[in-house]
């Protein structure tokens, strides 16, 4: 496991109590099967009624990507939460395979929930990719905590998104190029700079983030360095072109329909995931939203960016005057 002196200098600055840091940071204890570990939070902002929990993607990425919302949430008054799930990069990271299941997560979720105070008066969950999944999983568990609920960028359906990425995403890359990414993955050479580099010249730039490679923000390069694969392998898989971990067969199309909460899905034109199936995902809920970015990818809340934070905000600020 990570010894807490690889977090760099601001993360260390403790306040007298062990799990309090400067800043708005604070170590959280999770009890799991396998003993108690650390997460890290960071607050920002203060608000009664509107705090939003982000959750990031991967699995096993940080919030790190996330700081776009700097730009934009603290001028709206709403108060929000980074937070980086247990074995990313700035939580603990132990060694124990048998809690990188979503099980886990949601239950680790609900402990963050209880110890930064939020419940239904106040309480939004936002999840990007991976935290879409995990922010439904939560919500058809525990929505009675939920103020309301984002879903962003993630689809509803592992094998939903695998056709779509067959289909769509594969057919769309030169076929010369499509041969030597997937004869890589066929050798399970996925440590090799050229398999990279091909997804990130063919892949990524059109359909993670829409900038050349060379501009992308500090943040997201952060989040790219820091991923665990130790989480992300065995959840997501290996390839980049579809899930193929423990999450292939995840499906919860016929379950939306139970999550009352207003919820709002965000869907962008270039995404991974299938722009269409997100708006469906919106039509099956009580109270569902759609957010759709025409110019945004995966990450459309950099390079959609403008109409991405006007359209959640709007969502968290018409929730919280409704009281719904």
């Amino acid at each position: 496991m990570k010894d807490s002196t690889s977090l760099p200098v601001e993360y260390l600055n403790y306040t007298g109590r062990d799990d309090v840091l400067s800043g708005g940071v604070k170590m959280v204890p999770v009890e799991t099967s396998k003993g108690t570990f650390r997460v890290w939070t960071k607050r920002i902002g203060n608000h009664p009624t509107m705090k939003v929990l982000l959750l990031h993607g991967g699995p096993g990425a940080t919030h790190e990507y996330l700081e776009a919302f700097d730009s934009y949430f603290p001028a709206a008054g709403i108060e929000y939460y980074y937070y980086d799930q247990l074995g990313s990069y700035y939580s603990d990271q132990p060694d124990e395979p048998e809690l990188v299941t979503i099980v886990h997560y949601v239950d680790e979720l609900e402990q963050v929930r209880q110890a930064l105070k939020l419940d239904r008066g106040n309480f939004y969950l936002y999840g990007h990719s991976w935290g879409g999944i995990l922010a439904i999983e939560y919500a058809l568990k525990y929505q009675q905590h939920l103020k309301g609920l984002i879903i962003s960028n993630m689809m509803a359906s592992s094998p939903k998104y695998n056709q779509y990425a067959h289909e769509v995403l594969m057919p769309g890359i030169d076929p010369a190029v499509l041969a030597e990414i997937q004869a890589y993955e066929a050798a399970e050479d996925y440590e090799n700079p050229r398999y990279m580099e091909l997804l990130v010249e063919h892949h990524y730039i059109y359909h993670v983030l829409r900038l050349p490679s060379a501009e992308w923000p500090d943040p997201v390069n952060r989040a790219f360095k820091h991923i665990n694969a130790d989480i992300y392998v065995p959840m997501q898989g290996p390839s980049e072109l579809g899930a193929s971990g423990k999450l292939l067969g995840w499906d919860r199309t016929a379950d939306l329909v139970k999550i009352e909460a207003a919820t709002l899905v965000i869907g962008a034109q270039h995404d991974t995931m299938d722009p269409d199936h997100m708006a469906w995902m919106a039509e099956q809920m009580p109270n569902g939203h759609h957010l759709h970015l025409p110019n945004g990818s995966h990450l459309a809340m950099y390079d959609d960016q403008e109409l991405f934070f006007q359209g959640l905000i709007q969502f968290i600020q018409e929730v919280d005057t409704s009281g719904r």
